[in-house]
């Protein structure tokens, strides 16, 4: 499977926020990329900050940029699995 080029990506991304305006996403398609996309962003900031610390000799300010990109990504996937558990909680009180 290829990669979207940049410009194919950019339109997926807009589709899937109009399908989401327009509440138009019956499969979850368009929420499923747009959170992947955005949790894709987060984690990319992990890796670029670790490859930061470890190429400057893993240096302390270094250090410091990575810690606070992994706890952003940790507090994001947390949310995310809070999220779920809600929705886990909600469907199983309405089949009650």
């Amino acid at each position: 499977m290829g990669k979207p080029s940049e410009e194919q990506l950019k339109q997926a991304l807009e589709k899937a926020a109009e399908m989401r305006e327009h509440d138009d996403d019956p499969d979850f398609l368009a929420k499923s990329l747009l959170n992947l996309h955005y949790r894709f962003k987060v984690w990319q900031k992990v890796i670029d900050a670790t490859k930061r610390y470890l190429h400057s000799g893993q240096g302390s300010r270094e250090h410091a940029s990575l810690v606070s990109a992994l706890r952003e990504a940790e507090r994001i996937e947390s949310e995310g699995n809070h999220e779920q558990d809600r929705v886990d909680n909600k469907r199983d009180l309405s089949s009650d």
